[in-house]
């Protein structure tokens, strides 16, 4: 499948970087390192956008990386990319550590995966049929 996508960065496209790999890593494209003080947010561009097929959406999923080296990890994750939207694909960061972190022009701090999805009706039911879970709630599931 070919997906347009729209490089106004100065880095390479997201690529697989093993036959295996399910995501892409996204880079940042800042002109100038971005620090994050602990359990602060910050927003930093790609430089990328794309034009997904409809019945499409891309994921943004954090990089186990630089969660474990600095902490690092995307809020509302994973984020949601609609097919329908064509502007920079902004990644969501926040500061999990107690320390301040940098990130830095080009440094990958993403991953992307595009999925299919499907579209759905709602059917208005009072009578739904059971299960053998039922409604128990939270931890029902196992003893852990």
């Amino acid at each position: 499948m070919k997906i347009k996508i729209n490089n106004n960065s100065r880095h390479s496209l997201p690529q697989y970087h093993t036959k295996g790999s399910a995501g892409m890593d996204l880079m940042a494209y800042i002109d100038d390192p971005v620090k994050i003080r602990p359990l602060e947010r910050v927003l930093v561009p790609t430089g990328l956008s794309i034009e997904l097929p409809q019945g499409y959406e891309a994921q943004i999923r954090p990089r186990s990386g630089i969660a474990i080296k600095k902490g690092i990890t995307i809020l509302n994750s994973p984020g949601t990319i609609d097919s329908d939207y064509r502007g920079d694909i902004g990644i969501m960061l926040v500061n999990l550590s107690n320390e301040e972190a940098e990130i830095r022009d080009g440094e990958r701090i993403a991953q992307i995966i595009i999925t299919k999805h499907e579209l759905i009706e709602w059917e208005i039911s009072s009578d739904l049929e059971d299960s053998e879970r039922g409604a128990d709630g939270f931890g029902s599931t196992g003893p852990n």
